[in-house]
C-alpha cells in the first residue's frame, strides 16, 4: 500500500506531465477527449514515479503544497507551450503566402485549434504535423518531459520571470523562418509584379489588374506545387527551433 508522503511526490509528478499534456503539440488537440489525456498522463506519471528516486517533498502547510502543486503545473505548462507556439511559425508564413497569392479572403475554422487559419496555413500545419507523427517526434516530447524530471527534480522549480528574453529571442526566429519558407512565393510574384509593370507601361490600353489577378493565382499556385518538396526542410526548421525551445527554457525552471 502507497504511504502519503509517496503519493504526495506522485501528484507533483502527475501535475507536470498533465499541464505538459494540456499544451504540447498533438497532445494538447483539441479534438482529443480530455479523458484520454488524463489517462495518457497517468500512464506516463507512473513509470517515471517508480524511475525517480523518492525525495521527501518539503512543506509546511497545506498552503505550501498547494503551491508546489500551481508550480509544478506551470512548469509543465510552459514547457508543453514553449514547444506547441514553434507552430505558429506555419500559420503566419501561410498568412503571407495566401497574401500574396490573393487568398487571404478565404478563411477555414480549425475544429483543432478552434481558431480562423487561411487554406496555406492549414495546409502547411497538417502536412508538418503528418511528418511529426511519421518521423516519431512524439516520442522526443515524451523524452524531453521525462528527462525534465532529472534537470529538475520533483518540488525543485523555481520559476525565472527573465523567460520574457527567451520569448523575444523566438519572435526574432519566429520572423526569419516564416520568411525564409514563403521566400520562393516573394521572389516568383516580385518577378510577375516587374513583367506586369512592363507591360502597363508598353501597352497602357490592357487591364493589367484584371490580368495581375489571375497572373498571380496561377504562379502561385505552381510555386505552391513545387514547393510540396520543399516541405521536409520547412518541417526540419520547426522541429529544430521547437527541440532548441524546450531546452532553452529548463534553465528558467531551475534546471542547471
Amino acid at each position: 500500500m502507497i504511504s502519503l508522503p509517496h503519493l504526495e511526490f506522485f501528484l507533483l509528478i502527475l501535475v507536470r506531465v498533465s499541464g505538459f499534456m494540456v499544451s504540447a503539440p498533438i497532445f494538447s488537440l483539441r479534438n482529443i477527449p480530455m479523458r484520454i489525456k488524463a489517462i495518457l498522463s497517468i500512464a506516463l506519471s507512473l513509470p517515471i514515479f517508480h524511475m525517480l528516486p523518492y525525495q521527501a517533498v518539503e512543506y509546511t502547510s497545506a498552503v505550501d503544497y498547494a503551491m508546489l502543486v500551481m508550480v509544478e503545473s506551470i512548469a509543465g505548462l510552459i514547457m508543453g507551450f514553449m514547444a506547441n507556439v514553434s507552430y505558429y511559425i506555419l500559420s503566419f508564413a501561410g498568412q503571407l503566402i495566401d497574401q500574396e497569392i490573393g487568398f487571404s479572403m478565404v478563411n477555414q475554422y480549425d475544429p483543432i485549434t478552434s481558431t480562423q487559419v487561411t487554406i496555406t496555413g492549414n495546409l502547411y500545419t497538417y502536412a508538418v504535423m503528418l511528418m511529426l507523427l511519421i518521423t516519431d517526434l512524439h516520442h522526443y516530447l515524451i523524452r524531453a518531459i521525462v528527462d525534465s524530471f532529472t534537470v529538475i527534480p520533483v518540488g525543485a522549480v523555481k520559476l525565472d520571470f527573465n523567460i520574457y528574453q527567451l520569448m523575444k529571442r523566438f519572435m526574432v526566429d519566429y520572423f526569419v523562418i516564416g520568411f525564409r519558407i514563403v521566400l520562393p512565393i516573394f521572389a516568383s510574384l516580385l518577378v510577375v509584379n516587374t513583367i506586369l509593370a512592363i507591360l502597363a507601361k508598353v501597352a497602357p490600353q490592357m487591364s493589367m489588374f484584371v490580368i495581375g489577378l489571375q497572373l498571380k493565382v496561377f504562379v502561385g499556385l505552381a510555386v505552391l506545387v513545387l514547393m510540396v518538396m520543399m516541405i521536409t526542410g520547412v518541417a526540419d526548421f520547426v522541429f529544430r527551433e521547437m527541440m532548441s525551445m524546450l531546452q532553452e527554457t529548463l534553465p528558467y525552471l531551475g534546471g542547471s
